[in-house]
């Protein structure tokens, strides 16, 4: 299979008036395109492109508003911008008909991609995201946004004296149990931060993550663009959800619902698993990267 590189070539490329941060690893056929989640980055995806061992090349971008792409302080955010940066991005490296996968947030963002710039896209693979997850009825999406997401927006006002310091905020969390923390769950935090110690804070734009979060709650909308994909869409989600114990964000009956749209589209339940570590945890990012490459091979690339 020959040597795979341990580190992934790191740039920026030109997106729709903002420039993005990648990381590249290379590998055999065309490039998959990879989008993070809500508050995250592209290493993300560090755990899965070790998994795939040069199977195929990954391509995972830094969103705008996150990690060390561009945050413009008035936006535009919203999965249709998002996608309209990916596809800059795509068009920079001479890059159509590729597989894109989303985790969470970024599976949103692959179905408008898929939908808005199909000339982009010959397969989408959502990994627990993309389909519409609406707020109760007489809840203030506003809000619900506090509530959800109130944690993460609160880490991100914070700072840390030093990584060390970081990955000791997060060790208590149930996002990481004991047994995942390794090589993969250091690069993602160790990554998030910005500035110099001992003032470090997370590199994630608060005023990104309200404007994208409110966008992926226009059900109607996610409907629309998910029923205009003509490419192949796999699903894979998680058997738990944030955390240990709690429900999928995903059930089997919304996931029949929600999909029953697309003409192409088949569904694996990954477990054991949570929302997290389907992607930063061995067994969750070897289904997935074994997942990616079948795939591929489906959508003929």
């Amino acid at each position: 299979m020959g040597v795979v590189p341990s580190r992934e070539a790191q740039g920026r490329v030109a997106g729709d008036g903002v420039e993005l941060a990648f990381g590249f690893w290379p590998g055999r056929g065309q490039p998959i395109v990879a989008l993070h989640g809500i508050t995250a980055s592209y290493v993300n995806f560090v755990g899965i492109a070790e998994r795939l061992a040069g199977r195929r090349p990954l391509l995972a971008l830094d969103l705008r508003g996150r990690g060390g792409s561009d945050k413009p302080e008035g936006g535009p955010y919203g999965m249709s911008q998002h996608a309209r940066d990916v596809a800059a991005a795509m068009a920079a490296f001479g890059l159509d008909d590729c597989v894109v996968v989303g985790h969470s947030m970024g599976a949103f963002v692959a179905a408008a991609l898929a939908a808005e710039h199909p000339d982009r896209v010959t397969g989408v693979m959502m990994v627990d995201g993309g389909l519409p997850l609406t707020a109760p009825p007489g809840v203030d999406p506003v809000a619900l946004l506090d509530v959800v997401l109130g944690p993460q927006l609160a880490r991100l006002r914070q700072e840390f004296p030093s990584r060390e310091a970081y990955h000791d905020y997060w060790r208590p969390l149930p996002a990481f149990p004991a047994e995942v923390w390794g090589p993969w769950v250091h690069a993602y935090l160790d990554y998030d931060l910005g500035g110099t110690a001992p003032r470090l804070r997370p590199r994630a734009s608060e005023a990104a993550i309200r404007a994208d979060y409110l966008d992926t709650l226009d059900a109607d909308l996610l409907r629309k663009r998910l029923a205009a994909i003509e490419v192949p869409v796999t699903l894979l989600t998680a058997e738990e959800g944030f955390y240990p114990g709690q429900p999928p964000l995903y059930p089997d009956a919304l996931v029949q619902a929600e999909s029953a749209a697309m003409a192409r589209f088949a569904h694996q339940r990954v477990s054991p698993t949570t929302h997290y570590t389907i992607a930063l945890a061995d067994h969750g990012a070897t289904v997935c990267a074994d997942a990616l490459v079948a795939f591929a091979e489906q959508c003929g690339k």
